[in-house]
């Protein structure tokens, strides 16, 4: 199975979801530091459909100015558009596999889909 992390190796919850998928034999993990390189905002929009939530609730809060900024009322699309232009305001790790996709917060989320 292949598995795709949306990752931030500063952050714990990302670096213990990446540590399960490592762990596991039958897993070939791609990790996409998204810091460095950003998903678009179409492929942000594909990602939060499939793992059945809203970009609103992909957003980051914590150690952001997305509150400031005015995110957590905006529309859907703009959301989206500041991700893709500011990828810390995307709430980590997101995890893709042939089964599924998921916010892995906590980590242990990651096991729905593997």
């Amino acid at each position: 199975m292949k598995a795709t992390i949306w990752h931030n190796p500063k952050c714990g919850t990302s670096r213990k979801t990446l540590a399960i998928l490592e762990n596991l034999s039958k897993v070939d993990v791609e990790v996409v530091e998204y810091l460095k390189d950003p998903p678009s905002a179409e492929k942000l929009a594909q990602l939060y459909k499939d793992a059945g939530i809203t970009p609103n609730e992909g957003l980051r809060m914590r150690g952001t100015d997305a509150a400031e900024r005015g995110l957590p009322d905006a529309s859907a699309d703009e959301v989206l558009a500041a991700m893709a232009a500011d990828p810390i305001l995307i709430e980590r790790p997101l995890v893709e596999t042939d089964r599924g996709v998921r916010l892995c917060r906590p980590q242990d989320t990651v096991l729905e889909i593997l």
